[in-house]
């Protein structure tokens, strides 16, 4: 397994994030992670994102940076074009943590069974 074979994305002070990672050195596995806040997000990662996972699923609405939007930027996130736009200004508001695989396969949140079943298949 190389370095590069997944990518973990998310910002570093996320608790779902930290139990992603946690998860990962319990088992041993080499990832390299993403901070959206220090290393930024293109809009290219962001729509490879968008077309496997859907900008709907990405889009967390649960978030504090969303119920910090006014309701007007709010009503305004009604497609993928302007859910992108506000995702590449505030990548805090995308779903983590987002695990990538170096095939493309993601699995977005943290779930220890879903992860336990993630890696069966990709080792």
């Amino acid at each position: 397994m190389t370095k590069t074979q997944f990518s973990l994305y998310g910002i570093s002070n996320c608790t779902s994030v930290k139990k992603a990672r946690d998860w990962l050195a319990a088992h041993s596995i080499v990832y390299r992670f993403h901070d959206y806040r220090v290393d930024g997000l293109t809009a290219d990662c962001l729509q490879d994102f968008i077309d496997t996972l859907g900008w709907e699923s990405l889009l967390n609405t649960r978030s504090t940076t969303w119920r910090k939007l006014n309701e007007q930027e709010r009503i305004t996130v009604t497609n993928v074009t302007s859910a992108k736009a506000l995702m590449l200004e505030q990548p805090s508001i995308i779903k983590r943590p987002l695990l990538k695989e170096c095939s493309g396969k993601m699995l977005l949140g943290f779930d220890p069974m879903d992860y336990q079943q993630f890696f069966h298949k990709a080792l």
